[in-house]
């Protein structure tokens, strides 16, 4: 009974040390994003602050074109309407006050048409395209730095990477042949952090730079749609 207690105790004790073992090693391969970028070195801390960086424009940009955006989407649903009624009746000044007092581009459009009135067309279509120009100029300003923050980004994390690669083999090369496996896949795992950085910043900005474009294209195509009824207007028999 008491060979069969003692066999029972060293098996406890076993697995108690196999236990603590296993909470060592795995309190050893637990490491927190903090802890990789501030181990990733030099290099890697100044392009990774760079990342942050283009992610604080790429946030600010996006937050900032969207509000611009949402705000030139709005007018009011009447709007055509009322300009089309107050052209028919000749009322030019009460459709281009009206026009001026809406901020949207679709109304500075018309009202730069209605200014023409008179004119051919073929000057009151250009006089609308030259301004439709400035408005998608205005609605995309800023939106390409997305574009160039959406490619730069990734390249400027692999470049780290490298820059972490060659630093790693270069500590292999000076040790005097002797390579320990721990301290070059330390190496190499804090070098490619720059990588996920870059990455994680380059789809944030790309999905922020098509989402802007597509809203874009939105009003674009409404700017057109009223432009083209208010082609019509002018074109309907007295």
């Amino acid at each position: 009974m008491n060979i069969i207690i003692l066999q029972a105790g060293k098996i406890a004790d076993t697995l108690a040390t196999a236990s603590e073992g296993i909470n060592e090693v795995s309190q050893e391969k637990t490491l927190s994003v903090i802890d990789l970028v501030l181990n990733s070195g030099t290099a890697g801390l100044t392009i990774i602050i760079i990342l942050f960086l283009m992610l604080f424009a790429a946030f600010f940009i996006y937050f900032e074109r969207l509000s611009a955006i949402n705000s030139a989407s709005k007018i009011d649903p009447n709007f055509m309407n009322q300009i089309r009624q107050y052209i028919k009746s000749g009322d030019l000044q009460s459709a281009r006050v009206l026009a001026q007092q809406s901020r949207a581009p679709v109304a500075r459009l018309i009202e730069k048409g209605i200014s023409r009135i008179g004119k051919p067309l073929d000057d009151i279509v250009k006089a609308i395209e030259n301004a439709g120009k400035l408005e998608v100029y205005q609605l995309e300003k800023n939106v390409s730095i997305l574009a160039m923050i959406a490619g730069a980004a990734p390249m400027l994390g692999f470049l780290g990477t490298v820059i972490g690669m060659i630093l790693a083999f270069h500590n292999m090369a000076s040790s005097g042949g002797k390579i320990e496996v721990q301290s070059l896949a330390q190496g190499i795992y804090t070098a490619m952090t720059t990588t996920v950085a870059g990455l994680i910043v380059g789809i944030i900005a790309y999905i922020f730079y098509n989402h802007l474009v597509v809203k874009t294209d939105k009003i674009v195509h409404k700017m057109e749609a009223n432009v083209v009824e208010f082609l019509d207007v002018l074109n309907e028999p007295a």
